[in-house]
C-alpha cells in the first residue's frame, strides 16, 4: 500500500495515479474531500485500487490518524510520499510575517516530520518500507523573496538524510525528491510574464511537468533504486547547473 499526501492536484496526484498504475493500492490524502475523492475515482475508472482520507498534514494528531486509518483499510504500509506543501508569503526575509512563516513551517517542514514519524513507527512493524518526502529545487539553492519555503525544502533534505542513516539498517529507506518549477494548478495562476521569468530560469526552457516528477518518485519507491536512501534527488530541467 502507498500513502500520499497532499494527492488531491499536482505532483501528489500525478504520483498516485503512477503509483495505482503500477499495482498499488493508494490512500489519497489531502485537505480537500473533493479534490482527493477525484483522485480516486479517477484511479479507480482506470482499474487501480485507491481510498480518500482527509487529513490536515500540519497537525499531528490529524496525521497519526491518518497512517492508522491507511493501515485499516489495506492491512499495511509499504511506501509513502509526504508532499503536501505550500508556497507562502513573497517577502523579504526581514519583513517576512511571522503568522505566515509559521504556517509554512507548519506544513513543509513539521508536516514532513509528523509523516515520517509514523510511518516509520508502522513500517518497522511491517520489518521495512520507503519513504519519499517531496523537497525542491530550493532545498539546494534560495529562492529570493520566500525564505520560509527555502529554509523549510532545506530541512527536509537533512530531515530525509538523517532518517536514511537511522533507519538504514531497519530495511526502511528514505530520500527526498528536488523538482523546480512544474506545471500545476498553483504555477498557472501566474501571470504571462511571471511564468516566462520562470521559464527562462531552466535551461531545458520549459517548467517541468507533475508525471516527470512522478516517474522519479516511483523509481525511489521501487526496488529498483534498492541501495539508495539518505539521497536528495533534483528534478529541475538544469535549474541548479546555472
Amino acid at each position: 500500500m502507498a500513502l500520499v499526501t497532499g494527492a488531491g492536484s499536482g505532483i501528489g496526484k500525478a504520483v498516485a495515479i503512477l503509483y495505482a498504475k503500477e499495482g498499488a493500492k493508494v490512500v489519497v490524502n489531502d485537505i480537500s474531500e473533493k479534490n482527493g475523492q477525484s483522485v480516486v475515482d479517477l484511479i479507480k475508472s482506470e482499474g487501480g485500487e485507491a481510498v480518500f482520507i482527509e487529513a490536515d498534514a500540519s497537525k499531528e494528531e490529524e496525521v497519526k490518524k491518518l497512517v492508522q486509518k491507511a493501515v485499516e483499510a489495506y492491512g499495511s504500509l509499504d511506501i509513502a510520499c509526504n508532499n503536501a506543501g505550500i508556497g507562502g508569503e513573497l517577502n523579504l526575509t526581514a519583513d517576512y510575517a511571522e503568522e505566515n512563516w509559521k504556517k509554512v513551517v507548519d506544513i513543509n517542514l513539521n508536516g514532513v516530520f509528523y509523516g515520517c514519524k509514523y510511518e516509520l513507527e508502522q513500517m518497522e512493524k511491517n520489518g521495512g518500507g520507503v519513504i519519499v518526502n517531496m523537497a525542491s529545487v530550493h532545498g539546494a539553492v534560495a529562492a529570493p523573496m520566500s525564505a520560509a519555503y527555502t529554509s523549510t525544502k532545506h530541512a527536509v533534505v537533512g530531515l530525509t538524510k538523517n532518517i536514511g542513516a537511522e533507519y538504514g539498517q531497519k530495511n526502511i529507506r528514505c530520500n527526498a525528491v528536488g523538482p523546480a518549477y512544474v506545471k500545476t494548478p498553483l504555477i498557472e495562476s501566474v501571470d504571462e510574464d511571471g511564468i516566462a521569468q520562470l521559464i527562462s530560469k531552466h535551461p531545458m526552457n520549459r517548467l517541468g511537468k507533475p508525471e516527470e516528477v512522478a516517474e522519479l518518485v516511483l523509481f525511489l519507491s521501487s526496488n529498483k533504486s534498492s541501495f539508495m536512501t539518505g539521497g536528495y534527488y533534483l528534478v529541475d530541467g538544469g535549474y541548479s547547473a546555472v
